[in-house]
């Protein structure tokens, strides 16, 4: 599936929607070139679930932990990532518990590694817009996928 998000403001729209359907844990990947807009979409996600302060990319710490109104997220940014063992001394298998969700950018930089995502988003600068597509892997995929062609597609 793919749409054209016009600005920022839709971008985030669509993280929001996002958080509506993902209610317990999963694994999302969001793929796409430097200032693509994987950030602002990880920022609607968080504001919708009640997250008040700055979502930032944690390119340096490569993982950022919330707990959100008994909602546990991690924000993996793996843009510096060096081997995709890394992820290991991270604890990164134990956040695949079922009840973690764990949004990923930069997936490709861990390929071999990461289990297949029950979502896996790209995100496409095209003109002064971005043309975002999204394809699932899981029944849960499947269930994000429906809402999210339903709030997206015409």
């Amino acid at each position: 599936m793919s749409t054209f998000l016009e600005d920022e403001t839709a971008m985030e729209a669509f993280g929001a929607t996002l958080a509506d359907v993902m209610q317990s844990g999963g694994l999302v990947t969001l793929s796409g070139n430097l200032g693509a807009g994987k950030t602002t979409l990880t920022r609607g996600f968080m504001h919708a679930i009640g997250y008040e302060g700055a979502v930032k990319s944690p390119t340096y710490t490569l993982v950022e932990p919330y707990d959100i109104n008994g909602r546990n997220i991690m924000h993996f940014d793996l843009y510096r990532l060096s081997d995709p063992e890394e992820l290991e001394f991270l604890g990164f298998r134990d956040y695949l518990d079922g009840a973690t969700l764990c949004l990923i950018e930069w997936p490709e930089k861990a390929k071999g590694f990461l289990p297949e995502p029950d979502l896996a988003i790209d995100i496409e600068v095209v003109k002064n817009g971005r043309q975002i597509s999204w394809q699932s892997f899981s029944d849960k995929g499947a269930l994000v996928d429906q809402h999210l062609s339903k709030n997206f597609l015409p």
